[in-house]
């Protein structure tokens, strides 16, 4: 399993823009082969910054996401309303944590 963090600082006012990509691209992203799960994030700190949090089967799962005409269009769309560049983060989870 394939844990996805995008970090992504937005213009002040172009974040209705954005929640409008994610909510028209989010059903989209989620059915796609290899996603088994997309939530959206906002950091405490900084109101003007969204966090995807996905989870993929695979590295080759998220790559073939990436190379789609559904990840172009959402990006392109998404990247002209950054007011810096977007931070990715892919990781694996080691260790459960037990409650």
């Amino acid at each position: 399993m394939l844990i996805r963090l995008v970090r992504m600082t937005f213009q002040d006012d172009k974040l209705p823009d954005f929640h409008q990509i994610f909510d028209n691209s989010k059903a989209q992203i989620r059915a796609f082969p290899g996603c088994e799960h997309l939530e959206l994030l906002r950091d405490w700190d900084h109101p003007n910054v969204r966090i995807t949090y996905s989870l993929w089967e695979s590295p080759d799962a998220l790559e073939n996401y990436r190379q789609s005409e559904l990840f172009r269009t959402t990006w392109a769309a998404t990247k002209a309303l950054f007011a810096e560049r977007a931070v990715a983060f892919s990781m694996e989870q080691l260790e459960e944590v037990l409650a």
